[in-house]
This record gives C-alpha cells, sequence and structure tokens, in this order.
C-alpha cells in the first residue's frame, strides 16, 4: 500500500484493519499514517499534509520545495499548504495568500506552488543566507531562472520580504550542490571576491579530470567544500590525491574549505583565495 495514506479510505478498503491500523502504523497527521518507524521525509509530509487537507490545498513553502525535488530540507519542520482556511494545526504551518493559476502547478500530480513562486516565498523569509540556500537548491533542482521570480515579484510589489528577495535573487547561483557550497560563495562574495564560475569541469584535452565547486577559471584558481567524507573515507580520500595532483599539473591552484573553516575561519578561506590569485596573476 501507497503511503502516506488516509486511514479512513484505507478502512473503507478493507486494506487494513482498525487493529493493524493502531499496531503497524503511526499517525503523521489526523487520520494520516504511515508505516510505524518509517523515517519521515519532506516528500512525505508534503503528500500527507495534501491528504489531511481533503486534497483541497495547495503544497506551499518549503514543502513545495521539496516536491519539486529540491534537497537539503529539513524533515523536522513542519508541512506548508496553501489554503482559503482559518483552520489551525500545530504540525502544519497554514499560509492564506492569493495564487493566481500561473503561480499554480502539478508536482507529483498535487497542487503546488511553482517553482517561481515557491521562490517568491522562500526567498522573503527573514535571513538572507538561508533564503539563498534554499533559493540555490531550489534552481539546482529545478533550473529556475531568476527572471522567472523577478517577474513574480514585480506583480506582488510591496509584498513583504521584497527587497531581501531581490538581494537574495542577486546572490544566488544555480550551481551550488550544497548549501555549504552556498555558504563558502557567500564567504568569498562578501569580502568583494564572488567566484565567476560555479561547477567548472576541467579536461586534459578531452580527458574529463575534475569538476570544481566555484572559482575563477581565467586564473585557474578554484575553492572547494570537501564535506567529511574527504576526510574519512579512505577511498574518497585516495580519489581525491590523484585528482588533486591532475589539476596542479594543469595549473590549477585549490582552496579547499572544511565545516570548521566556515564556521570559524572565514578570514582564513579569503586569505587563501586572495593569494592563491595574487599568486596566479604574477605568474
Amino acid at each position: 500500500m501507497q503511503w502516506p495514506f488516509l486511514g479512513t479510505e484505507a478502512l473503507a478498503a478493507g486494506v487494513v484493519t482498525r487493529y493493524q491500523l493502531a499496531t503497524r502504523h503511526d499517525a503523521l497527521f489526523r487520520n494520516v499514517y504511515v508505516p510505524k518507524g518509517q523515517a519521515v521525509t519532506p516528500v512525505d509530509k508534503a503528500v500527507g499534509a495534501w491528504l489531511w487537507s481533503g486534497r483541497r490545498a495547495t503544497v506551499a513553502g518549503l514543502s513545495a520545495a521539496a516536491l519539486h525535488g529540491t534537497k537539503w530540507i529539513d524533515a523536522t519542520l513542519p508541512a506548508e499548504l496553501n489554503q482559503p482556511s482559518r483552520h489551525k494545526t500545530g504540525n502544519i504551518l497554514l499560509h492564506n495568500d492569493t495564487l493566481t493559476d500561473d503561480e499554480i502547478c502539478l508536482a507529483r500530480g498535487i497542487p503546488t506552488t511553482t517553482p517561481a513562486r515557491t521562490a517568491f516565498d522562500l526567498g522573503r523569509r527573514k535571513g538572507v543566507t538561508t533564503a539563498v540556500v534554499r533559493l540555490d537548491a531550489l534552481r539546482q533542482a529545478t533550473r529556475l531562472r531568476a527572471d522567472d521570480v523577478e517577474a513574480i515579484a514585480d506583480r506582488h510589489r510591496g509584498a513583504r520580504g521584497i527587497v531581501q528577495l531581490r538581494q537574495a535573487l542577486v546572490l544566488s547561483d544555480a550551481g551550488a550542490e550544497s548549501p555549504q557550497e552556498t555558504r563558502t560563495r557567500l564567504v568569498l562574495t562578501a569580502a568583494g571576491m564572488r567566484p565567476t564560475h560555479t561547477q567548472i569541469e576541467v579536461y586534459d584535452h578531452h580527458d574529463f579530470v575534475a569538476r570544481i565547486d566555484m572559482g575563477y577559471p581565467r586564473w585557474k584558481v578554484g575553492v572547494e567544500y570537501d564535506g567529511p567524507q574527504h576526510w574519512t573515507d579512505p577511498r574518497v580520500r585516495d580519489r581525491d590525491l590523484e585528482r588533486r595532483a591532475r589539476l596542479a599539473a594543469l595549473g590549477w591552484r585549490i582552496v579547499h574549505v572544511n565545516a570548521e573553516m566556515l564556521r570559524y575561519r572565514r578570514a582564513v578561506i579569503v586569505g587563501r583565495t586572495e593569494a592563491a590569485l595574487a599568486d596566479a596573476r604574477r605568474t
């Protein structure tokens, strides 16, 4: 049986008994169930919330982003719906925004705010860094263009958070493949050194060598965020050593960033990138 599902529908169809519903399933929302002990994803929450609404609401916000394929959404955050109702619930965030027909589409067969409208909503929420992280992830998943979001913003002039949205759009980049990459790029941007390119593919003649997170191809300087697997997994570490050697042989200087640097030593990231660029310009 597909899940999440409505308990009343499953009982009426004879798919489960009341005993099985109570002992083998957990209630995700009122009358919405998933298998007991199942790890619930943001997509599961989005589908479950829509079922809870009686299939009448439009999925919005982070739940819409999840249905559009966005990664790195915190599964502990509430599901989000847009519906013309004052009904309140503690574990679903309800919005009552007026949506035009072209701001709604079907995602996984469910009425959902379009990627552009979803970006418009997420980009206006407090915190420009978080907004850029979410816009980057949505653009990565959907290939949404900033112009599409600007068109929605022009339609809703005066909406709360519109100034931040426009700032976040300027700072966003569809090439970011993780929140850490976004934050690394923002550190460099704040220092006046925004990388000119993201996801830079490097070839040795026709032989693919590497794809660098971000950088400055003109000077052959790259910046990469290294997750913990780069240090703890021997196979990844060995592959990295070969990759670094090949990039160095082609004249690339790579600045490596880790979580500790990104959190506590941002000046080091900027300083090392400045030094790499200065060195490249001298040669």
